[in-house]
């Protein structure tokens, strides 16, 4: 498939100039309800714009007053017009109109541009012949361009003046603008299934884990349910990897200061690792990531080319210091584990092996999980250098053999300029869930440096030593991130083979808790693996339904005494209702297609 391209296209770039054209309308609309604020910026961002305004206060239930005038400034055909004015003129301009946020603007751009300000010109921009702004441009011809059903404004914001906590607190007004009425209500009603599905609100829900101020935060704790996801996305991650030729490692958890100067994490890292450990015998981090560690696996013998590739796999937890402001529940954290695995190959084998760990991740992400939208994005260094390894053929080499495994993969990818690793380019799969969020899943990269810092080499077919080539990949990331989104694309209600509790067995009584149990045996007798619970809570039969519709339970069994003479069991099925009342065996074979069907 073709790579997307990183410049905007025709369609992006005219999207772009509506929503730019409604924050300007935006700030008409302010202007006309709040004559004294001052307006700040109003940039274009995901899914619509802001405006930022001083001196004036208003809430949330202030916005559809502004909405209504909006649409009337809308239903005029205002023309967009840009004219290009002497800076000093527009001071002048906007000084008249006790505009400072405007003057410091116009001051910073001469600064910028190391301009006069009778020198420098600026865009002027009109809507209609009644409200003018400084911009830069992007906007529709008119406003009977713009969707009047297309537009709204979602909610009020403090933002300090530039990003700076020191200048004044600005009030900053969202809004969210789409082409067609359908695109804004899809977009509303992803908004509002996120908070549905939010995966904290789920997992504090469904007990899958929790948090400690104790323990600190960043560092969840796996309740029973939550370890079970874990551990089922764990097992057949480990099978499918045996079968890939993978060979399972252990690492330990922390290391000392040698080895994370040896990789180059020190002095680059530091600032995401926890401070050191001093001991008798030097200082000691806790390990921020895997890989230099299994390098010194690597690195333990001499290995044949006969040997390649060698694919080492662990899910190793790694610890990294992130701002408390920025920790979202499992999204991020400062304790996880990872799907890790190096692989270490020769030049020759690189390309072929990095295609292979792309159709990997298209493996889990299409037929394990079905997730279908997704794309690769492809790091690259910075123009500037300095915080990246000092190897331009390293990086030229690198940088051709992943794009050829991209090209070839057929999966759609992007590239984005300074975002790789200090060591070298990395690809990022990026996956979008049914509510729109996108995450980065996993990361992956083809390392030059490890070599050279490591010294890890290969005996090639004359006996001579040769630099190995490294394949750092994680397809499904973190078991905190991942299990984080998998929440909120499934509302919580997993698949049959990864779903904590799998059964629920309802008797309608005590009196038929005997027979319960025996079923119960019956069906652990035809998979043991089974995650079985029986329910004998002195509750009614409907709310042992509704407990079990509310914890998302694939499967409730319910038995009584029609059931019981009839040694069968009436089976409810999430999402489907009452499929009536069947044998043991029969449901046990329900069960095993599910389950069969899923990985076929």
């Amino acid at each position: 498939m073709a790579k997307r391209t990183v410049s905007s296209s025709p369609e992006e770039q005219s999207l772009a100039n509506m929503r730019h054209s409604f924050a300007h309308l935006l700030a008409a609309a302010v202007l006309k309800l709040h004559p004294k604020a001052q307006l700040g910026i109003g940039p274009v961002i995901e899914n619509g714009f802001y405006y930022d305004f001083g001196n004036m206060k208003i809430s949330d239930e202030d916005l559809p007053a502004i909405e209504k005038e909006m649409t009337e400034i809308l239903k005029q055909n205002l023309a967009f017009k840009k004219e290009l004015w002497i800076a000093t003129k527009a001071k002048a301009h906007f000084r008249k109109l006790h505009q400072p946020l405007k003057l410091e603007l116009i001051d910073d751009l001469a600064k910028e541009k190391k301009a006069k300000l009778a020198d420098l010109k600026v865009g002027m921009q009109y809507t209609g012949d009644a409200f003018l702004d400084l911009c830069r441009g992007g906007h529709v011809k008119n406003t009977s361009e713009l969707p009047i059903a297309g537009f709204k404004l979602t909610h009020v914001a403090g933002a300090y003046w530039r990003g700076d906590e020191k200048r004044p607190m600005l009030t900053r007004v969202y809004g969210v603008a789409f082409p067609k009425k359908e695109n804004l209500e899809h977009y509303l009603w992803q908004q509002e299934e996120a908070k549905k599905r939010d995966h904290r609100t789920l997992g504090e829900k469904l007990k899958f884990f929790t948090f400690a101020p104790e323990v600190g935060p960043g560092l969840p704790l796996w309740l029973p349910k939550g370890t079970i996801l874990r551990e089922e996305i764990e097992k057949l991650a480990k099978e499918v990897e045996r079968r890939a030729g993978y060979q399972r490692v252990i690492t330990p958890h922390i290391a000392k200061e040698e080895l994370y100067k040896i990789s180059g994490h020190l002095p680059y890292y530091a600032d995401s690792m926890y401070p050191p450990m001093k001991l008798d015998d030097g200082n000691y981090y806790l390990k921020a990531m895997n890989c230099p560690h299994t390098h010194m696996l690597y690195k333990a013998q001499q290995h044949s080319y006969r040997e390649l590739p060698i694919r080492y796999a662990e899910f190793g937890t790694v610890y990294r210091y992130e701002l408390s402001g920025t920790l979202a529940g499992l999204l991020r954290t400062r304790g996880f584990t990872q799907n890790d695995a190096h692989i270490y190959c020769t030049e020759d084998q690189a390309e072929e092996e990095f295609l292979k760990v792309m159709q990997l991740h298209e493996f889990w992400y299409k037929k394990v999980f079905g997730i279908t939208d997704f794309y690769m994005r492809l790091s690259l260094p910075a123009k500037d250098k300095k915080k990246y390894a000092d190897a331009p053929a390293g990086w030229k080499k690198s940088v051709h053999i992943i794009k050829n495994a991209m090209q070839k993969s057929g999966l759609p990818f992007a590239e984005a300029e300074g975002e790789a690793a200090f060591y070298g380019p990395k690809v990022d799969f990026q996956i979008r869930s049914v509510i729109g969020r996108e995450e980065s899943a996993s990361t992956n990269q083809l390392d030059f440096l490890a070599t050279q810092n490591f010294g890890l080499t290969y005996k090639d077919a004359q006996g001579k030593e040769k630099p190995i080539y490294v394949i750092h990949r994680a397809p499904l990331g973190s078991h905190e991130r991942f299990i984080a989104f998998l929440i909120e694309q499934y509302a919580g209600a997993f698949p049959l083979w990864l779903s904590p509790e799998q059964i629920w067995i309802l008797p309608v009584s005590d009196k038929f808790i005997p027979y319960a149990t025996e079923a119960a045996n019956q069906l652990q007798q035809h998979n043991p693996q089974l995650r079985i619970s029986l329910r004998t809570e002195n509750e009614t039969l409907g709310k042992k339904i509704r407990g079990g519709e509310t914890m998302k339970i694939p499967y409730l069994l319910i038995v009584g005494e029609k059931e019981e003479q009839a040694r069968a069991i009436s089976c409810r099925k999430r999402g489907q209702g009452d499929l009536g009342a069947m044998g043991i065996s029969q449901f046990s074979e329900i069960l095993k297609k599910e389950l069969e069907q899923h990985f076929t």
